[in-house]
């Protein structure tokens, strides 16, 4: 992806002790090991687009360029055939205001 849009990969596995302080510090809203970040190989990632300014590598504040950059990965994955979701619209409606629960960084397989 960094040909088209310069990013930062932040997480891919969670083992145990990361799930549960994830979880502690509110940035994941389950326990080990019901997150896709638990699995092996994990099925989720958390990727941010990479900022280059004094606040970088990301602009947590920054919505609006997660957004254009979840419109890149979404459309991306579904060239290549490749089910996701995003945390920053869990149920997948479009809408990017109805989140009880952003996550605006992760992205997951969605498994039939």
């Amino acid at each position: 992806m960094i040909l088209h849009f310069d990013c930062v990969v932040l997480c891919g596995h969670r083992n145990r002790v990361e799930q549960e302080r994830a979880f502690s510090e509110g940035t994941s809203k389950v326990r080990w090991p019901k997150s896709k970040h638990n699995k092996y190989p994990s099925r989720a990632v958390d990727v941010a687009p990479y900022d280059m300014s004094p606040v970088g590598p990301v602009n947590w504040q920054d919505r609006e360029r997660m957004t254009f950059f979840a419109g890149f990965v979404l459309a991306t994955a579904k060239q290549l055939g490749i089910n996701i979701r995003w945390g920053g619209d869990w149920d997948r409606d479009t809408q990017v205001r109805d989140n009880r629960f952003d996550d605006l960084v992760h992205y997951e397989l969605v498994e039939k």
